[in-house]
């Protein structure tokens, strides 16, 4: 106000009322001394210079001093003491479009759980199941997993199964350090990272460790590391061949599978192999679809020496 009233040379009257300020609200002088407070606040903070206004309040009231927060807040405020906040700089991820799966080995999801054992020792397992078919292509266990070893996995998983086209995994340190990045670009594989705290992105895995979780660690009493792979092991055999999906109408991954090759004569193991690089990082799209299996009745013929009617 007052410099508006020395550049243009006006009163304070028409200042006041240009701004529609009251004369009086502008004149205005508080009488309140908060010399005593500000002298105890910065006492505190020499004391805990890590407290924020709150936990100073706190302790202003053990010390029978009755003042209001909002009162601490705006003279912590004037004094400068407010805490600084360093925070962890995050990768920005885009969100890529999800396009619908249609046959196997067009997306692979991988993802960590962890547990303990009796005697304390914590491990984890590393999870890789194909996104269309519902298979869990690697179920491994082990105290620790770092890249190569997660490469190492995922290079025995390919050479059962066939190269994926693309893999989804969070940002963790093992998923996003040099050598499996490299890795993928070398074989020419797509690494899909979700956005940071977004795990619904990468929803086929979550619900799998759901599953992992609720059957097999949350019932199972795991002696030793060894014990933990055998039990897990016997798990993962028994969801992949006998346990029912709903998703699936209600047939074994296994199953769905090879119903899925048999309504796909054309279908191969080395399919993927014939399709269009997609290792290219700033491209990340998908091949062609095939043919996907339809879940409701179908009556198809298998080719051979002889004709067999199969129902799906």
């Amino acid at each position: 106000m007052r410099r508006l009233q020395e550049e243009f040379r006006a009163s304070e009257r028409r200042v006041c009322g240009l701004m529609d300020v009251p004369r009086t609200t502008y004149r205005y002088c508080s009488c309140r001394d908060d010399s005593w407070l500000r002298e105890r606040l910065l006492d505190l903070a020499r004391e805990k210079p890590r407290f924020g206004y709150r936990r100073l309040h706190v302790l202003l009231q053990r010390e029978e001093i009755v003042v209001n927060h909002k009162k601490v807040q705006r003279v912590y405020s004037e004094l400068g003491l407010a805490v600084k906040r360093t925070r962890r700089k995050r990768l920005q991820r885009v969100l890529q479009p999800r396009f619908p799966l249609t046959a196997p080995n067009q997306e692979w999801s991988i993802d960590f759980a962890s547990d303990v054992t009796a005697g304390g020792q914590r491990f984890r397992v590393l999870s890789v199941i194909d996104c269309f078919t519902k298979q869990s292509l690697v179920l491994e266990t082990a105290a620790s997993f770092p890249s190569r070893r997660v490469t190492r996995a995922l290079e025995r998983a390919v050479t059962e199964r066939g190269k994926p086209q693309a893999i989804r995994c969070d940002n963790g340190p093992e998923l996003t350090s040099r050598h499996i990045l490299a890795w993928s670009i070398e074989r020419r594989i797509d690494l899909l990272h979700i956005q940071p705290g977004k795990p619904t992105q990468n929803a086929y895995v979550e619900s799998f460790h759901g599953r992992l979780r609720d059957e097999c660690l949350n019932v199972s009493w795991f002696w030793n590391l060894f014990d933990a792979r055998q039990k897990i092991s016997a798990w993962q055999r028994d969801y992949n061949f006998d346990r029912p999906h709903s998703s699936l109408s209600y047939r074994s991954p296994e199953e769905f599978a090879r119903l899925w090759r048999l309504s796909s004569p054309s279908y191969s193991a080395d399919r993927a192999e014939g399709q269009p690089p997609q290792g290219d990082p700033d491209g990340l799209r998908f091949a062609p679809a095939l043919t996907r299996l339809p879940l409701g009745p179908k009556t198809i013929f298998q080719e051979g020496e002889e004709r067999k009617q199969i129902t799906l």
